[in-house]
């Protein structure tokens, strides 16, 4: 199992950012809310999706990861230079915390949602969450947790009533607001 921290600090990718970090405590939204601004980069950053290529990171780009208090996921936005959403990727994760220097991490669960503008629902690396278990990285609980987490955010998503959906572009506006 991955942990991965929200700043990203090993990511060679980018050359030049900008990282935020706010906590939030709203009715909606309790948790780490940051803001992951891409300057420069090496080479964008492009995933496909029924044969579709989306650039997801390159310069000008913004990542805004959510960190519910208490959920088995984290959820980027992921925004372009013109600040359109490109895609929102839902990490499942085991459990999620803050270092003592204020950066949120989450030990990754290797399933992941990804949903585009228009609609579009994927589930990805489910050979990967296979794999863990069978070399023994991940326990049964693990395994059965991200399966069960995995379908109720689809489920959620399906049925309308996926949350964050509705407060990133909410979120994001705390960053670009001035105050």
């Amino acid at each position: 199992m991955k942990r991965k921290y929200s700043d990203r600090a090993n990511w060679r990718r980018v050359t030049e950012k900008k990282f935020q970090v706010r906590t939030l405590h709203e009715p909606e939204f309790q948790g780490y809310v940051v803001l992951y601004q891409i300057k420069q980069v090496r080479d964008p950053l492009w995933k496909e999706y029924d044969g579709k290529r989306y650039c997801v990171a390159d310069a000008g780009y913004e990542w805004l990861q959510h960190f519910q208090k208490g959920a088995h996921y984290i959820m980027t936005s992921m925004f372009n230079d013109k600040g359109q959403v490109v895609q929102y990727y839902i990490d499942i994760c085991k459990v999620q915390g803050v270092t003592d220097r204020g950066v949120p991490w989450f030990d990754d669960l290797y399933l992941d949602v990804v949903i585009l503008p228009g609609g579009e629902l994927f589930l990805l690396d489910a050979e990967e969450l296979e794999d863990a278990l069978k070399k023994g990285i991940i326990t049964r609980e693990d395994f059965d947790m991200a399966w069960a987490e995995a379908n109720k955010v689809m489920e959620m998503y399906r049925e309308g009533r996926f949350p964050l959906l509705k407060l990133s572009g909410k979120h994001w506006g705390y960053f670009h607001s001035r105050q």
